[in-house]
């Protein structure tokens, strides 16, 4: 099991994030503003602006799909983007560490 150092740090119920400014910035100044076409400016948010869930492949729950290179296009997902994903975002960091605790476990198994 994989512990994470700031767990206690990861707000779950919404109640706890909503409304806060760690949990939302918009850079209106970035050159690709809004870098995903059809997002709402006023509610866009650019806290994860490369998406956490990528790493979780199919599982992600976004819009996305995948190009020949096997590389995922998110062109279409503005799922992390939209203000109140932060806390479904964050609850899944486990998930994420656990993940990548998984890889780094089968590649010590292969060395």
């Amino acid at each position: 099991m994989v512990q994470l150092a700031a767990e206690a740090m990861i707000p779950m119920n919404k109640n706890e994030w909503q409304g806060k400014h760690y949990a939302f910035f918009c850079n209106r100044d970035c050159e690709y503003f809004p870098c995903h076409p059809g997002a709402d400016p006023e509610n866009f948010n650019c806290l994860f602006c490369y998406c956490p869930l990528y790493f979780l492949g199919r599982d992600c729950g976004g819009n996305f799909r995948y190009l020949p290179s096997g590389y995922k296009d998110c062109t279409n997902c503005a799922y992390p983007h939209r203000r109140e994903s932060y806390g479904a975002i964050t609850a899944r960091y486990r998930e994420i560490a656990a993940r990548m605790a998984e890889l780094e476990a089968a590649e010590k198994h292969h060395n």
